[in-house]
């Protein structure tokens, strides 16, 4: 894998997938869950957003990799490192989630719906798991934001 591109280093341009996918396809599998007749129009294109969005977890965390150890070793980098991490455990669950509710869409649209209690049950996992991504990503952000540009920008004191 290159480590830049055109001088810029891969892991900005590359976490930009996970930060704007996940919180759409998390989002995505949290309204067909609350809204499920949704999920047989709107649940392949969910599944196929969260199949990228996971998909590009392992590269941001291996260009992060990368990135950190061509930069002075700090606290804030280490952490936002460590916490990055746990998106590999997290993305997989919000495919299986949106994977999911494609899979009662479809099952409603054939005329087969799927018994009430593993509906409930699917749709109530799905929201939970998505909500879980979603949370982790935004504080995984926040962390990579901040340790980016906490103090550009701001007067010096004196």
């Amino acid at each position: 894998m290159p480590e830049s591109v055109g001088g810029i280093p891969i892991h900005p341009l590359v976490v930009h997938a996970v930060v704007v996918l996940i919180p759409l396809s998390a989002l995505g599998v949290m309204v067909l869950a609350l809204v499920p007749r949704w999920a047989r129009q709107y649940g392949t294109l969910v599944a196929v957003a969260a199949f990228v969005a996971v998909g590009a977890i392992p590269v941001a965390t291996h260009s992060g990799e990368t990135l950190k150890a061509a930069l002075p070793q700090r606290p804030e980098i280490d952490h936002h490192a460590a916490i990055g991490h746990d998106m590999l455990f997290l993305g997989p669950p919000l495919f299986v989630a949106a994977v999911a509710m494609w899979w009662v869409g479809r099952c409603d649209a054939r005329g087969r719906p799927l018994g009430r209690g593993l509906q409930v049950t699917v749709r109530v996992l799905s929201f939970l798991a998505a909500a879980a991504a979603l949370g982790w990503v935004l504080r995984v952000g926040h962390s990579g934001a901040e340790t980016v540009w906490k103090g550009v920008g701001t007067p010096p004191v004196g």
